[in-house]
């Protein structure tokens, strides 16, 4: 019989590092350093080496990041900020209770990410509209088109604020700079996720903000601890979004093994894009020459999405929807006014997308086997 494939495998690599972990949670026992202190400077310094930016501050979760970036960048009440439907709503959520508006724009069909193209028409057709920023996503592990996104930026004097939330190690290459850049290195500021599934994940919730401006560092710092400047004295009125030293050291951890794990996602995706290149019925996810995505997510499209689900679900094949319903036709944002027809890429995607099994330690003979039921299931149909 042949024995399940989960969707996400967590247990493994934390079986794995076991001692190692252990070992940050003996040394916090022993210090007493639980917040703050040197886990978490070091992570911060750590990471940042990581995404080539000069500065990170870590935070207590993704949707924080994002928020505090926002907040930290002086979005707030009466400005517009422009994203996807096609992404998790801590996105939207960052802007709402940052005080501004959402908008959004369309993304491309095949990346799955922000269209530049949509982009420009949306800026060149409200030129009323106060729009003071840009969140591309980098949605499933793979990098927006960032130099046009930047330049429509420029021209049009608006902040980049990179959701990089499932983009850990994601490389883009920028064709007017002539080099690779890393996620979360070329917007005003980044936000990360460290929820335990993704790439790079705490055993909780963590989440870390980047940046190459002092100033946005310095002041998410403060924002996440209070507003204070120094203890007991607040220059402003913050939040409590500090992360753990635990966390930041089960991190420090990981991160050392990122880039090999990273390495293996992207091999995985390999095989995959191998063994669906001869069926039908099925789009594999497409990498540009100027990306190397990291594949947090391995999404296909196809047509009876819930029913090769439902399938698969029968032979133990782990699958999950990211994400089944398009922010704009959520509950939570129908007093925006968007109908439906009104974003029809994302519409059809949403429709269509499927997420298959993908983790480091996933294997050729559990691949195989998902290709096999796949296209079995398409060929019964």
């Amino acid at each position: 019989m042949q024995p399940e494939i989960p969707f996400l495998d967590l247990v493994t690599p934390h079986v794995e590092l076991e001692e190692e972990l252990l070992d940050v949670v003996r040394r916090a026992l022993h210090t007493a350093r639980f917040i703050g202190g040197p886990e978490v400077e070091g992570l911060e310094r750590e990471f940042a080496a990581f995404c080539q930016a000069r500065h990170c501050v870590a935070v207590s979760s993704g949707t924080d990041a994002l928020r505090l970036a926002l907040i930290a960048a002086g979005i707030g009440k009466g400005d517009v900020v422009v994203t996807v439907p096609n992404t998790f709503i801590a996105t939207t959520e960052a802007v709402s209770q940052a005080g501004a508006t959402i908008a959004f724009v369309d993304i491309d069909e095949r990346t799955y990410n922000m269209s530049p193209a949509k982009l420009r028409e949306y800026l060149e057709a409200n030129p009323n509209v106060p729009v003071k920023a840009i969140i591309p996503v980098h949605l499933y592990g793979q990098m927006a088109d960032m130099d046009p996104i930047l330049e429509l930026a420029e021209a049009h004097n608006l902040l980049v604020i990179e959701d990089a939330c499932q983009a850990h190690g994601a490389e883009y290459f920028s064709r007017k700079h002539n080099r690779w850049f890393r996620a979360g290195s070329m917007g005003k500021a980044a936000a990360f996720s460290f929820y335990p599934g993704k790439n790079l994940g705490a055993c909780g919730e963590g989440g870390a903000v980047t940046t190459n401006d002092p100033e946005i560092a310095k002041k998410i710092k403060m924002l996440r601890d209070h507003g204070q400047a120094r203890k007991y004295f607040h220059d402003l009125e913050g939040y409590n979004g500090r992360l753990d030293s635990i966390q930041c050291g089960m991190l420090r951890v990981k991160l050392r093994y990122l880039e090999e794990w990273n390495q293996a996602r992207r091999s995985a995706a390999a095989r995959y894009a191998d063994l669906f290149s001869g069926i039908a019925g099925i789009v594999a996810p497409y990498e540009p020459d100027w990306s190397r995505a990291v594949y947090h997510l391995y999404v296909i499209r196809t047509q009876d999405r819930d029913g090769m689900q439902s399938k698969l679900a029968q032979e133990k094949v782990g699958t999950a929807l990211h994400y089944p319903v398009p922010l704009h036709l959520q509950t939570a944002y129908s007093h925006l006014g968007i109908k439906s027809g009104d974003f029809p890429i994302t519409e059809r995607v949403s429709a269509e997308i499927l997420s298959l099994p993908m983790f480091p330690t996933l294997t050729p003979a559990q691949q195989s086997f998902v290709a096999s039921q796949i296209n079995r299931t398409l060929t019964i149909s």
